[in-house]
């Protein structure tokens, strides 16, 4: 929502003309607002002519420039004036003749819009929000039509999306709705909008048929989104579903573009139709006074534009509502606000007319709620298309506007001339010290205080008398390149070639070095060169003076740098005074967009007044954040996420966070108690809805352990001797239960019995079995406190070892070995029988105050948890060794996860997570790679193949990876595989491989990190203990001989 004035007609049709300005600007390239305003004008309103009168052969720029730029701003012009700032380089050239690269953008950027109005005769305006409306809804149903099914699918199980305790509910992506989640939930946390939109009444002649469109689409659109709105207040899920309220965005445009749509637009055309639906409730209601629109109130301000065109001074109020900022070229926001609210007088600057000329914008009227719009977006001329600016960018948490205001604009005129005065000392400070940090006259340079030391160091080194050259050549061979040796009497003879050097001087002759045949440096030859002569009185006098230079340097460069700094200061605190910090704006959601300029994905931080902190809103997920998360995500400069919108609130305005109080009680009405009766009602039908479907799993839960209860009581024949197993690959089967485990025990539990037997010959059945036990239990421990080699895992080979190095409670450990004792597979023999009796006696004997029997099977269950854990990575890193990556990837992803929550419990539950980590991360990259090169190849069945890859493999993992931020080494590897396929938005590529990008780019593009259930997990083999054992032991030694690619 920008400036209400008409750029074609004064109080004409074409209300939103900056709309059109923004299209102009991004197809053409220019930013020049007086020449996009002439055009438009020129083209009545019409955006493809006057694209057209823009991109024609003679379109230079005007020569009239100042007199028709500040005409749109005397008094009594209603047309727009600009309140951007302009300044960009990378503008399209129109006085060429080669047009090539600019007829790609046109036809990239009109493309659709074209179609659709030829088809449909939909205006440009309205083409401008119905983008991707269409496909917001028909993403989920397109998604029907897939014929490879998803990997990812919503849980079964509704207690995974109830709402915990008054957690924020909130909004399901129903297919490239990011943009809409950001903004919705951003001014649904404004408390004072919330109530307006929950406590809209439609006009009493709603009820009759709609007497225009905007009727016919903002009044059916008000009403869901006051229905989404009690839901985001009151429900019990933990997400709710917008679908309904797209489904009018949607239906009010007919368009079948599926591109993502644009934050900001999206924001001026959401508050556009709210401000509509107030206007006919206003209407209505009004009492021989104008109406007082609450929407106009609560997002629009005024300022005044001021400025003086060849003496004569003029004034203009306009009013705004989303303002616009240029982020390029500017550190922080008070810089884009400087340069927005002066643009004329840079751009006079240029003028070539003497005549002093300039204006200024200062904000009369400040809205409580003020949205900045950060223009991240430049057009490339070289591609013909809009490329995202990446440059960080600060803002604060608290921002003060004094400076902008008109009745402050004397003081800041004052202080703007100090700042410019202070600025232009500050940069000859600066080139003073540049010029002692980086010494020299040559393509190297170094701080003047550092060649001093050099210098002094020099002087002060050990002399030498003879040229290094000389001590070579004394090795050298004659016909060498070197000079022939010498002999001593013609080396003194000759003495020192310096003529400058005292005859005075001893000539010493020295100990000649032979570089090729010595491999220790002498001891009298010196490490650095030195002077040949020097006396000491030269010596002297050189050191004292280096030493008084170098001081002298010292103190120079540090006075500067002091200089510099207070100079900073006195700039960082111009504004700091008490009659400057006055209009405090606090900041209340910031809208982060992730991606290119042609996809992306969008959430949204918003501040929590009440509870003092910043939550993340990223589609379904909700979760507590902190400022420097919002920094990090926001600022830009670190990968592709930057601010696109921000949002302040006026800090003294308090009705706009504060909440409702009951009039009779004085209490405060939360949740519920805020909504009118008839959204109550709604709300309330919801939550039935999901407390039925709560009851039906519980339900289901307990019929199934009813008939699993049933299963269990009926008594079961004697298990028959398993058949041999043929050789080969084993069958799939489900994971073998605790009886089947215990059959791996037979030859264990034997070999316990006959060393108990040789012991203790003479004894009962209870004594032999009693000494069995103690020794299997010796042998067990020894194990479990032994450290072996990576490649043998003795939990493996027996529950008790890992029950040990978990530090089970000893009574789990005495049931299991009697268990063990018990088993059906020691009746193979009378005496191995008589010891299983006993030990089946003694397991009746147990009473259930003894043994806690849920506890035991917990521990029983994470032990069968922890050898399926096992075969997962085991089975995942043999496919990966044999380079399969697509069947490996989900074992792997399957024993991460099932590891992961071993681990939790403690660190000897599972295996290494660093290792299992970096083969799923592996896997992963060496499919992404993979799937590129296949969409590379541009062959049709290729191309879908590697998207199938993509989305049904790599796209779904994603948040797998983004949900632990400790694991920079994953997050860098999500980084890879986006900045892969980001990399292709720069090539020329056939139309269809386009689309295909575009479509799938905001699915790779998506950072939430809402884990969705897995589908089956894939089926396991069947190994017996020792084949477990052995298997595992071969693939581990196969990866300590395989390089660890950076493990």
């Amino acid at each position: 929502m920008t400036v209400e004035q008409n750029v074609l007609q004064p109080g004409g049709a074409a209300k939103h003309q900056q709309t059109f300005l923004n299209q102009l600007r991004e197809i053409t390239g220019i930013n020049d607002i007086q020449v996009l305003q002439q055009a438009l004008k020129d083209s009545n309103g019409n955006l493809e002519l006057a694209v057209a009168f823009l991109t024609a052969k003679n379109a230079k720029v005007p020569q009239l420039e100042e007199a028709t730029y500040y005409q749109t701003a005397l008094p009594g012009n209603d047309r727009y004036i600009s309140v951007g700032s302009q300044a960009d380089t990378n503008v399209i050239d129109l006085t060429g003749d080669d047009k090539d690269d600019l007829q790609r953008a046109i036809a990239l950027s009109l493309e659709e819009s074209n179609r659709a109005f030829r088809e449909t005769g939909i205006t440009d305006e309205e083409q401008a929000i119905s983008r991707v409306l269409e496909a917001s809804i028909a993403e989920n149903k397109a998604s029907l039509k897939r014929t490879h099914p998803e990997v990812w699918s919503d849980s079964p199980n509704p207690y995974d999306r109830k709402r915990q305790d008054n957690c924020p509910v909130g909004l399901k992506n129903v297919g490239n709705t990011c943009w809409f989640s950001a903004v919705i939930q951003s001014l649904f946390n404004l408390l004072e909008f919330r109530r307006l939109v929950l406590n809209f009444n439609p006009p009493a002649n709603a009820q009759d048929l709609p007497r225009n469109q905007k009727e016919h689409r903002n009044l059916p659109f008000m009403r869901e989104l006051r229905y989404l709105f009690a839901l985001l207040v009151g429900s019990k899920r933990k997400y709710v579903d917008p679908s309904r309220a797209v489904e009018i965005l949607k239906d009010a445009f007919k368009s079948n573009d599926s591109q993502q749509q644009d934050v900001s637009e999206f924001t001026h055309k959401l508050l556009d139709w709210l401000e509509d639906a107030f206007q006919i409730k206003a209407e209505e209601e009004r009492d021989g006074e104008k109406p007082k629109n609450p929407m106009v109130e609560l997002f629009y301000g005024r300022f005044l534009a001021v400025g003086v065109l060849e003496g004569k001074k003029f004034e203009n109020t306009e009013m705004f509502g989303q303002y616009p900022l240029q982020v390029n070229g500017f550190k922080d926001l008070h810089e884009c606000l400087e340069a927005a609210m002066i643009e004329g007088e840079i751009e006079s600057l240029h003028s070539e007319n003497s005549a002093k000329s300039g204006q200024e914008h200062w904000f009369t009227e400040l809205p409580p709620v003020l949205t900045f719009e950060l223009s991240r977006f430049e057009f490339n001329q070289a591609l013909g298309r809009p490329e995202k600016i990446h440059n960080k960018l600060e803002f604060p948490p608290i921002l003060y506007l004094d400076r902008y205001m008109h009745k402050n604009r004397e003081i800041t005129r004052i202080k703007r001339d100090e700042i410019k005065r202070l600025k232009e000392y500050l940069t000859v400070l600066q080139q003073r010290l540049e010029r002692y940090l980086s010494y020299g006259s040559g393509p190297k340079r170094f701080p003047l205080v550092d060649v001093l030391q050099y210098a002094l160091e020099f002087a002060s080194s050990k002399p030498v008398c003879t040229s290094p050259v000389d001590d070579l050549g004394a090795s050298a061979p004659a016909s060498g390149t070197l000079p022939a040796q010498t002999s001593p009497s013609t080396i003194e003879q000759q003495g020192p070639s310096s003529s400058d050097v005292p005859s005075t001087s001893p000539v010493q002759r020295s100990v000649i070095h032979k570089p090729f045949t010595q491999s220790r440096i002498p001891p009298d030859l010196p490490m650095h060169p030195a002077p040949r002569h020097i006396t000491e009185e030269e010596l002297s006098v050189l050191e004292g003076c280096l030493h008084r230079w170098r001081t002298e340097v010292e103190n120079d460069t540090r006075d500067l740098q002091e200089s510099i700094s207070r100079i900073h200061r006195t700039i960082e605190l111009m504004y700091s005074d008490k009659t400057m910090v006055q209009v405090p704006y606090r900041l209340h959601a910031v809208l982060v967009h992730e991606g290119q300029a042609n996809a992306g994905h969008y959430w949204a931080y918003i501040y929590d007044h009440h509870q003092h902190r910043w939550m993340k809103y990223n589609d379904i997920s909700v979760t507590k954040s902190t400022w420097e998360e919002l920094e990090r995500d926001s600022f830009g400069g670190y990968r592709n996420a930057s601010a696109y919108c921000l949002m302040y609130i006026n800090d003294k305005e308090q009705y706009l966070i504060q909440e409702e109080f009951n009039k009779e009680t004085g209490q405060i009405l939360v949740g519920m108690d805020t909504l009118p009766s008839d959204l109550r009602d709604y709300v309330k039908e919801d939550n039935k809805r999901f407390e039925k479907e709560l009851e039906e799993w519980d339900a289901e839960l307990a019929q199934k352990a009813q008939q699993e209860k049933l299963l269990s009581q009926i008594p079961r024949a004697p298990a028959p001797s398993p058949a041999p197993v043929q050789a080969g690959e084993p069958e799939y089967l489900e994971q073998p239960s605790r009886t089947d485990l215990s059959k791996h025990l037979k030859e264990d539990s034997v070999q316990a019995i006959n060393k108990a037997l040789a012991e203790q010959e003479d004894r009962g059945p209870e004594a032999i079995m009693d000494t069995a036990i103690k020794l299997e239990y010796t042998r067990l421990l020894k194990l479990a406190q032994e450290d072996p080699p990576p490649e043998c895992d003795y939990r493996l080979r027996h529950a008790i070892v890992y029950f040990i190095q978990n530090q089970a409670p000893k009574k789990i450990i005495e049931r299991t070995l009697l268990e063990q004792f018990g088993d059906h597979n020691l009746s193979f023999d009378e005496r191995c029988r008589n010891i299983m009796k006993v030990a089946q006696a003694k397991l009746e004997m147990i009473k259930p105050d003894e043994v806690n029997m849920e506890e035991y099977e917990r521990w029983h269950q994470d032990y069968r948890n922890f050898r399926e854990t096992t075969m997962f990575l085991m089975v995942g890193l043999e496919f990966f060794q044999k380079k399969s990556y697509m069947e490996a990837l989900l074992y792997l992803i399957y024993a991460y996860q099932n590891n992961k929550e071993l681990l939790s419990k403690g660190p000897y539950r599972g295996h290494d997570e660093e290792l299992i980590s970096h083969y799923r991360r592996e896997c992963l990259l060496k499919l992404n790679e993979h799937a590129a090169a296949l969409f590379e190849s541009g062959d049709d069945q290729e191309v879908n193949n590697g998207l199938i890859i993509m989305n049904e493999l790599i796209v779904p993992c994603l948040p797998l990876l983004l949900v632990d931020e400790m694991e920079e080494k994953d997050i860098v590897a999500v980084e890879d595989m986006r900045n892969r396929w980001c990399s292709y938005l720069g090539q020329e590529m056939e139309p269809n491989l386009q689309e295909k990008l575009t479509d799938f780019l905001p699915k790779l593009l998506d950072c939430s990190t809402e884990i969705k259930g897995f589908n089956d997990p894939p089926k396991l083999p069947s190994y017996s203990t020792h084949e477990l054992c052995e298997r595992y032991a071969r693939i581990m030694l196969s990866l300590s001989r395989t390089p660890a690619d950076g493990r």
